[in-house]
């Protein structure tokens, strides 16, 4: 059994190590292209480029937001005034008040008999 071992040894021992890779001379290291920071610049131009394509419909936005909120200000401010004149509407509608109205502007009835009082104090 002496010489299988003996030949299992030996085989173990003549096998060739691995062949270790030599280390790269460095002697242009101008002349490397570093592909890693071209990607990362490359990346950051065209980042940049679709940023840039971002801002004028993003102004455009605003602006119509900010239109849009005018506009809604104006609408709520005539709905409001419509409000106001359909109640002044429904109120002249009576009698009473367009009489009364009448009487404001200085118009008298047939058969009434108008006088007409100088020298008061104002706010009378």
């Amino acid at each position: 059994m002496e010489p299988a071992a003996r030949t299992a040894r030996t085989a173990r021992a003549t096998r060739a190590a691995p062949a270790r890779r030599p280390t790269p001379r460095t002697t242009r290291s101008a002349a490397r292209v570093r592909w890693d920071r071209i990607a990362r610049c490359a990346l950051l131009v065209v980042l940049l480029g679709v940023l840039f394509l971002y801002i004028g419909p993003a102004r455009t936005y605003l602006s119509t937001y900010r239109h849009a909120q005018a506009a809604r200000a104006q609408v709520a401010a005539l709905e409001r005034q419509n409000h106001i004149l359909k109640a002044e509407r429904r109120a002249l509608r009576s009698p009473l008040a367009v009489e009364l109205a009448a009487r404001r502007l200085g118009m008298v009835k047939t058969g009434e008999r108008p006088f007409v009082v100088h020298g008061l104090p104002s706010g009378r």
